[in-house]
């Protein structure tokens, strides 16, 4: 069978997984037959992908990221190395909670840190940067730079992936997109 995206031969993608062209799976991956990923996206070593997964355009996937039911990565959404989601708030062995997992959104364009965890039922808002290590545990800004246990907001971060400065209206000093900063948003121009 001819397909439009690449496996490497240690990964296992289950029969009735949707990926899109270009796309390329590699080693000891295990993509669950119910996902359905988008074009061009990259897949690490060791990366698990749930059935109840939906996963955008040019999505990259870095090393040891375990992508569990309930969570949908939109376009241009960057995991780092070993980033964890969650899907049950209150996990126990002995207790089934399946028909409990909350949903998890990552919005266009954002990137998540290595070794950070994003606690299951909030939205990260598109183009925000969650630090490595931070432990998201609300809903997060678009645009927004987060770092530590408990995740907080350290400022603002340009679609481009520049630190943006403090208040007002400035030019990210990369791309020269404009935004307007306050304490509350930060919203292109």
């Amino acid at each position: 069978m001819t397909t439009s995206y690449t496996v490497h031969p240690t990964a296992i993608v289950d029969d009735g997984a949707v990926i899109g062209a270009g796309s390329r799976v590699w080693h000891w991956a295990h993509i669950c037959g119910g996902a359905r990923i988008g074009e061009r996206c990259s897949f690490g070593q060791n990366v698990f992908v749930g059935n109840d997964v939906v996963i955008g355009d040019n999505v990259k996937v870095q090393n040891n990221v375990s992508i569990y039911d309930a969570v949908t990565l939109e376009d241009d959404v960057f995991c780092g190395p070993s980033m964890v989601f969650t899907n049950v708030n209150n996990p126990r062995s002995h207790v089934t909670r399946k028909h409990e997992y909350r949903r998890t959104v990552v919005r266009r364009g954002a990137s998540i840190g290595a070794n950070a965890t994003v606690v299951c039922g909030h939205e990260i808002g598109e183009y925000a940067f969650i630090g490595a290590g931070a432990v998201v545990t609300g809903n997060v800004a678009p645009y927004a730079l987060m770092v530590g246990n408990p995740a907080h907001r350290l400022g603002w971060m340009c679609a481009c992936g520049e630190r943006l400065p403090a208040a007002g209206e400035h030019a990210c000093p990369a791309c020269a997109q404009r935004y307007e900063l306050s304490d509350e948003h930060c919203l292109p121009l």
